[in-house]
């Protein structure tokens, strides 16, 4: 539980009521109730403040003067509550140690925190305070930095590079091979050995069950500061800029360079040998199919409607090319 000057000798922030007003955790305007801190990040919902029943509230400076239950004032409401959430939750503490069960071919550090069932191979160094989860394996040659965390039955293969401060949840999958293969003229399919690495920086977080395929011959690289969701796909060779961000199911194919600061909507598709610039945000259930060399929000879906009215707004797409010749050739009547 912390006070409302505690919260603001940490964090910052104006402080308006009593500042001996107590708070427990951060809910939402709705369902906030007694030693509840809520916030008010999106003006569009500022008319339940008047219903709310929160200890107190986080507010933007034009949000103020619209109640008078004690409150912080700050230029992001949001991200103060994420800061608050993180005081409120701190991250898991894990005993150092080395399970019985798991099995070391590398020595690791007597900080580090080995679960029950984990497979470390040779010549994998591991950095201070790293957790290796129940049932994870480590490949041959693996570098993880300190203070990573891997959750249960993630596999890192071998020569792979994990940076600092990351965490990877359960099930990823990371430095599988490439989708890589040459047709032969018998339609056979040879394969072609993926010999390059994963590299991932410092404070990155990959979601449950994502896959990252190594190079075929340079690195698959991801940036400082990136956030994977759940399920996603990365293919070989692709390089991924510092603090974007990608939502879960997106799948996205080889050789493509994603730039810094992005942000790509969940079940994207973006094809391979791209280049997306920096500060792009790509909506959901877009299929990027060319680069993109502009900042900016690029969208190719459509919303939802209902099956009568689509059948039916198909039905025109069909005849699209027919009806442009109809046009073209009454333009073409019209001007003689």
């Amino acid at each position: 539980m912390f006070r409302l000057d505690e919260l603001v000798a940490r964090l910052g922030g104006e402080l308006l009521g009593d500042p001996a007003t107590a708070v427990r955790r951060v809910a939402t305007l709705e369902l906030a109730g007694d030693g509840d801190l809520a916030f008010l990040a999106n003006p569009k919902y500022q008319s339940r403040l008047a219903d709310c029943r929160a200890s107190a509230v986080i507010l933007a400076p034009a949000a103020r003067e619209l109640t008078e239950r004690p409150r912080i004032v700050t230029p992001d409401p949001y991200i103060y509550f994420a800061r608050v959430a993180q005081l409120f939750h701190p991250p898991e503490s894990f005993a150092p140690g080395v399970d019985p069960g798991a099995s070391l071919a590398s020595p690791v550090p007597a900080t580090a925190t080995v679960g029950a069932g984990a497979s470390i191979d040779a010549d994998v160094e591991l950095g201070d305070h790293v957790v290796i989860g129940p049932g994870c394996r480590i490949g041959r040659g693996v570098r993880i930095g300190q203070g990573t965390r891997l959750h249960a039955n993630v596999t890192v293969y071998h020569d792979c590079v994990i940076g600092r401060d990351g965490i990877v949840h359960a099930g990823a999958v990371i430095g599988a091979d490439g989708f890589g293969f040459a047709r032969d003229r018998d339609g056979c399919w040879i394969k072609i050995p993926q010999v390059g690495r994963v590299v991932i920086g410092d404070d990155v977080e990959i979601g449950a069950n994502t896959t990252i395929d190594r190079g075929a011959l340079d690195d698959t690289v991801i940036g400082n500061g990136v956030k994977l969701d759940n399920q996603i796909q990365i293919a070989h060779n692709v390089r991924i800029g510092d603090h974007t961000a990608v939502a879960g199911c997106v799948g996205i194919a080889g050789s493509t360079t994603i730039g810094a600061r992005c942000m790509i909507g969940g079940q994207a598709g973006i094809i391979g040998h791209l280049e997306i610039a920096d500060d792009v945000v790509v909506s959901a259930g877009t299929l990027v199919s060319k680069s993109i060399r502009k900042r900016g929000v690029y969208t190719a879906s459509l919303p939802v409607q209902g099956h009568a009215e689509w059948v039916k707004n198909f039905a025109h797409l069909r005849h699209l090319d027919a009806l442009v010749d109809r046009i073209r050739a009454l333009e073409e009547r019209t001007s003689q």
